[in-house]
């Protein structure tokens, strides 16, 4: 069985965004050509993933 990991508070930011724009992960993670395991990475923390971390947060507009 897998083990699951806590949301950290980057990743419950880029929760709160996506739920503004009224986007899910699939759908945004296509739409800007992001592997939807390196919006996993940065949701839960389990990779630092520094390329999608700073893209993610241009296009959402997040500070770090």
């Amino acid at each position: 069985m897998k083990k699951r990991y806590a949301v950290t508070p980057f990743g419950w930011k880029i929760k709160q965004k996506l739920v503004e724009k009224q986007l899910d992960q699939r759908t945004f993670c296509d739409t800007y050509h992001i592997p939807p395991s390196r919006l996993s990475n940065l949701i839960h923390g389990t990779r630092k993933a520094k390329k999608y971390r700073k893209l993610v947060s241009e296009l959402l507009g997040l500070e770090e």
